[in-house]
């Protein structure tokens, strides 16, 4: 600027008017960099600026309403897309949190708004077209959210990805479903749809290609890829999928309403519960942090079922990556042997708790028949006590994400025709999100449901935030496991070449014969055959023949 001052002076006095352009144009760039503004098919939208794990910077747009809000009469109804709006969007901040139980943050029903995170912005006709990764929440169908200091984006966006976070609705509000008209269900999963088609429309213009979209979920939202990829409502939105540590295909059928609960709801909050009708009236009355508070009225024994509500009945073929961590939901048995009331309950009454711990039918023969095996294979027919946690913590596991996620890569395998990965997370840091009791958070009980995404995410909430300066080992797993990711989102093949990064490893697809998976450890590894003898007594006692 300087330099353009003086020369302005020495072409005289009538070139002086230059200068305040020049200002101008200086004063243009400078909001550009503190506010980046763009158009999209929707609007004109402007963002902020992040700063990523390795010092890239990130230009994010964050809390772009993609929906109506979903109230007074929108309650428990299909999604209404917002197609188009007038001047310029405010996307500098995050959007609400969606109602739920805790939140420890206001909440709002006016919640349906996704984030958008790039390192490249198109610049005139170059658009540099890069893969999306789309996120799909954990948390049951009942809680979390995409407030960018719960899946911060630092990590993944020293990768060449354009990266799309997204709140939808939950619990009630997302999947009250009665088996009629009233309330037919799957909101939340409407919601999702939705955003794949806003991303359709509008991703280009953040500098990705639409044609090249990966979903990424974890928990519920692994069980949301999978409804996906066999839902004609998603069909063409999306490329590929990886599907963390959750599978809706184990010893349960998918159901196709969920009347009871939407009972038992109408209950909690002192609404009648005769006829659907009357449910759903009476429920669009509640206030939604009144619906989300009642979700512990749901418990039956302890922390448990685990899980409630969920999408119901209403396949694509893309290259397809599923895997869970070593010790996934193990640690529930803390909860039950560190309770002298919990342990006996479960000892004295086996039979009718087991399936509500487990998740599996109840009050049949079929379910008698599971509890006294299980009860036999893992515990020798022992009374539960702190001695057999570990057989206990087995159960947990096994029965809600290795046996469902196992028959999902093992359906995938045989009828998918493109590409079926496969692996377990076993690296244990110095973090987790469950620590051995008595050690002031200093110990960490194994590698749990979600410690995974530790390495792909900044959780400010709960952990440090992993920089290039941080010592090893978290930064290593960071930088690997979001390569194994964006190479996948990039090529369909999570180790397309040998890298020294990745420990030179060829990850091997999954097929019936070898049933090999990747080992993501200190060291990644092939192996084969995860947890055989374990997963092949869920296969006994629930054969798929059983569902034909």
């Amino acid at each position: 600027m300087f330099i353009c001052y003086i020369r302005t002076r020495l072409l005289g006095a009538k070139r002086m008017f230059v200068l305040p352009v020049i200002l101008l144009l200086l004063q243009y760039d400078w909001v550009y960099a503190e506010h980046p503004q763009l158009t999209t098919p929707s609007g004109s939208i402007k963002g902020s600026l992040l700063t990523s794990r390795l010092g890239k910077t990130i230009y994010a747009f964050r809390g772009i309403r993609y929906a109506e809000p979903p109230v007074g009469e929108l309650r428990f109804k299909p999604p209404v897309a917002v197609e188009t709006w007038n001047g310029t969007y405010d996307a500098t901040k995050d959007g609400s949190i969606c109602p739920q139980p805790t939140a420890g943050d206001p909440v709002s029903e006016d919640c349906l708004m996704l984030n958008v995170y790039s390192t490249k912005l198109p610049k005139g006709k170059d658009n540099p077209k890069r893969p999306v990764i789309v996120y799909i929440l954990p948390g049951a169908f009942y809680s979390t959210t995409s407030v960018s200091y719960w899946a911060g984006p630092q990590y993944f966006m020293d990768q060449d990805i354009v990266f799309v976070t997204f709140n939808y609705r939950l619990g009630s509000l997302g999947f009250l479903a009665t088996g009629d008209k009233e309330s037919p269900g799957n909101y939340g999963m409407k919601d999702q749809v939705v955003v794949l088609k806003w991303v359709q429309k509008n991703i280009a213009s953040f500098g990705g290609d639409p044609d090249s979209v990966t979903l990424l979920g974890y928990s519920a939202g692994s069980w949301s890829i999978i409804f996906h990829m066999v839902s004609p409502m998603s069909k063409g939105l999306f490329h590929k999928g990886i599907a963390m540590s959750g599978s809706p295909v184990g010893g349960w059928p998918i159901p196709t309403g969920q009347l009871d609960i939407a009972k038992k709801q109408a209950r909690l909050v002192g609404c009648p519960d005769d006829t659907s009708k009357n449910i759903v009236n009476c429920l669009k009355t509640k206030s939604a942090k009144e619906l989300g508070d009642s979700f512990f009225g749901f418990r039956e024994f302890g922390y448990d079922p685990i899980l409630i509500w969920s999408p119901v009945i209403e396949p694509e073929h893309i290259p397809f990556i599923t895997g869970q961590t070593k010790d996934e939901f193990s640690y529930s048995a803390f909860n039950v042997v560190n309770n002298e009331t919990l342990t006996k309950e479960m000892n004295e009454d086996w039979d009718r708790i087991a399936p509500i711990s487990f998740i599996y039918e109840r009050g049949t023969k079929q379910s008698l028949k599971v509890s006294r095996a299980i009860r036999k294979f893992y515990l020798d027919d022992k009374p539960i006590s702190k001695s057999n946690r570990e057989a206990l913590g087995k159960i947990y596991s096994d029965s809600i994400e290795t046996f469902p996620i196992n028959r999902a890569v093992k359906l995938m395998a045989q009828y998918n025709k493109k590409p079926v990965y496969y692996y377990r997370f076993s690296f244990q840091g110095r973090y987790s999100h469950f620590y051995l009791p008595g050690t002031n958070n200093t110990v960490p009980y194994g590698v749990v449901h979600h410690d995974d995404l530790i390495y792909l995410f900044y959780i400010q909430r709960l952990f440090p935030r992993f920089n290039a300066t941080s010592p090893r080992p978290e930064i290593d797993m960071v930088q690997t496991l979001t390569t194994l990711h964006t190479n996948f989102a990039k090529t369909g093949n999570p180790t397309p070449t040998r890298n020294p990064t990745l420990d030179n490893v060829k990850w091997d697809t999954f097929n019936l014969d070898t049933q090999k998976y990747l080992d993501i450890g200190e060291k990644l590894v092939m192996k084969e055959r995860m947890y055989e003898d374990r997963v092949k007594l869920w296969e006994d006692l629930y054969p798929l023949s059983m569902y034909n």
